[in-house]
């Protein structure tokens, strides 16, 4: 019998989103066929909007067939602009009649005008039309008003959905014009940070991969290219009222109650490069940081691929503790003490939580803060120039390739199979992880 710990039960379609919906932001009802609600936050965004409308309404299938726009449809919330991006949208609505592109315009009270709440405002409305349709698989679609998606970017979620992810990342990438005209040191910073986070998404898989999420995939889960299911956004609770990073946010969510989010390659976005964004973490401001790190002669410093390395040990090490914890089999007590050190925690403190009621997701989480509180993890690792982990990272990969490449038979990262939960104890045989389980 499944374990409810170690699968988030729930009925979705008895699942409900805790809100108000008497007052409806698009008043006229969804079309029956319906799939899909792209919801697109927007304020001030008069220089690229019809950019970003445009290729909305040039979607394709995978096959590059136009995409039935009955299939889809636009809100589009203009939110305290003090430009013309109210009036751009609804004469693009209007110049193409075909496309069911909602646009509202409102003026927020200060403490709401902020993107987080535009979005979950845009995210909740796109739920309830959804589920007024019945749709509990049908996709909320968000990106933004300086993003233009991919001809293939519905088709692509689409897929991904009936693959079987419940979220699913887009790849986001720089326009090319303004990268380049980026200040040098900015440049080279967001190339270099790219590079280390694919080389981090490459050494996940090795050491713990995600069967809904294998290689060849990316690392990125913004509000750009986030995409979801009715039934899943309902059951994370809906976006989370934080005022920025909220994609975030929502993606801890959705990893909290066990969500399939795929980072899909299929899915592709290009954002502008602009330096002034709406919150103080997103790419505008980590621009404007690097620049100003380039005019201060400071490096770039990042974690080292020691602490990355052990973090993946880790937590492949926990899962498999917690699913032999779900299967009766108690751990050993050298197990628990040696794993609890290598994870900076108490060893009374992990005995404890491993006995409570939770998904894997909400268990890590946990982890990840009790080792702030603690502070042991922090002291071991102390932040290093970007340039010097990249090349630990690349070392450490050639190590890994050449391993899997031996004991997969010559198979590439793109052919691996992810490993299977190593419990009981038999099966721990060769897997490389510390065997918590009784013999």
């Amino acid at each position: 019998m499944e374990s409810k710990r170690l699968f988030f039960v729930a009925d979705f379609l008895s699942v409900q989103l805790d809100k108000d919906f008497s007052q409806p932001l698009v008043k006229i009802p969804p079309l029956q066929h319906c799939e899909v609600c792209v919801i697109v936050p927007v304020r001030n965004e008069a220089q690229t909007l019809a950019a970003t409308l445009t290729a909305l309404i040039h979607q394709v299938d995978l096959e590059g067939q136009l995409l039935d726009p009955r299939r889809y449809e636009i809100i589009l919330l203009a939110n305290n602009c003090s430009d013309d991006s109210a009036d751009i949208a609804r004469t693009f609505a209007q110049q193409h009649p075909d496309i069911a592109l909602h646009v509202v315009e409102k003026t927020l009270p200060p403490a709401e005008a902020y993107i987080g709440r535009v979005r979950q405002i845009l995210m909740d409305e796109a739920y309830r039309r959804l589920c007024s349709l019945g749709r509990t698989r049908g996709v909320i679609a968000s990106t933004d008003g300086d993003s233009q998606v991919s001809p293939t970017w519905i088709a692509a979620n689409l897929y991904e959905i009936n693959c079987g992810a419940d979220a699913v990342g887009g790849r986001i990438l720089v326009e090319r014009v303004g990268r380049a005209n980026l200040d040098p040191y900015a440049r080279a910073c967001y190339l270099r940070e790219v590079g280390y986070r694919y080389l981090i998404t490459e050494l996940e898989t090795y050491l713990d991969p995600d069967p809904h999420d294998s290689f060849p995939r990316h690392y990125q889960h913004y509000g750009a290219s986030l995409a979801v299911t009715a039934e899943m956004y309902a059951l994370a609770g809906g976006l989370p009222p934080v005022r920025t990073p909220e994609d975030v946010a929502f993606y801890r969510a959705l990893v909290r109650v066990n969500a399939r989010f795929r980072h899909s390659s299929l899915v592709r976005v290009v954002t502008s490069a602009r330096q002034i964004g709406r919150t103080n973490v997103g790419l505008a401001n980590q621009l404007s940081k690097w620049i100003e790190m380039g005019r201060q002669q400071q490096s770039f410093v990042v974690e080292p691929a020691g602490a990355i390395e052990t973090r993946f040990v880790t937590r492949r090490q926990l899962r498999v503790m917690w699913g032999c914890a779900l299967n009766g089999y108690q751990p050993s007590h050298h197990s628990l003490v040696s794993l609890a050190e290598m994870l900076g925690v108490s060893t009374q403190w992990l005995v404890q939580k491993l006995s409570q009621p939770y998904t894997f997701g909400q268990l890590f989480e946990q982890v990840e803060e009790r080792q702030q509180s603690e502070e042991t993890w922090a002291s071991r690792w102390k932040y290093v120039e970007i340039e010097q982990a990249i090349g630990d990272l690349r070392l450490r990969l050639e190590s890994l390739r050449l391993s899997w490449s031996k004991l997969q038979g010559n198979s590439t990262p793109d052919d691996l199979e992810p490993l299977k939960e190593p419990c009981p104890a038999g099966s721990l045989r060769n897997s490389g992880v510390l065997n918590p389980c009784p013999n």
